[in-house]
């Protein structure tokens, strides 16, 4: 009884997860999702000039965004004191911090009308950059 209620425990923490990480999986889709149909000023106007803008003939272009993201993680350091034979001693260790860098690429589709550029669709970012 105990084994199928732990088993049971698993699947709901299971199904959590997932839905954890499908609900954040749509934050900068969703986000995207909302310019489709807008000038491609309003991402300008928003987040800058793009990166880089790619001509892909027939009326239609993609506008990329790149972001780099970097973090700093702390080191850490811990103690502990042993007895030994010969006396008391302190041990440390230590965890070194270093420094995690993240690229991501936001590209947005375009098609021109009237002498402007309306974004028509985006590509999905990396699931690290949504």
């Amino acid at each position: 009884m105990t084994i199928h209620g732990t088993g049971r425990l698993k699947g709901v923490l299971g199904a959590f997860v997932i839905a954890t990480v499908f609900a954040l999986a749509g934050c900068a889709s969703d986000i995207m999702k909302n310019y489709i149909g807008q000038p491609i000023e309003s991402v300008v106007l928003d987040y800058g000039p793009p990166t880089t803008v790619v001509d892909l003939g027939q009326g239609e272009r993609a506008y990329q965004w790149r972001k780099i993201s970097t973090n700093a993680v702390s080191g850490s350091s811990s103690g502990e004191v042993r007895h030994t034979k010969h006396g008391t001693e302190y041990e440390t260790t230590e965890t070194p911090g270093y420094v995690e860098s993240r690229e991501c690429f936001y590209t947005f589709y375009a098609r021109a009308s009237a002498g402007r550029w309306f974004v028509t669709n985006f590509r999905q970012p990396k699931l690290e950059c949504e």
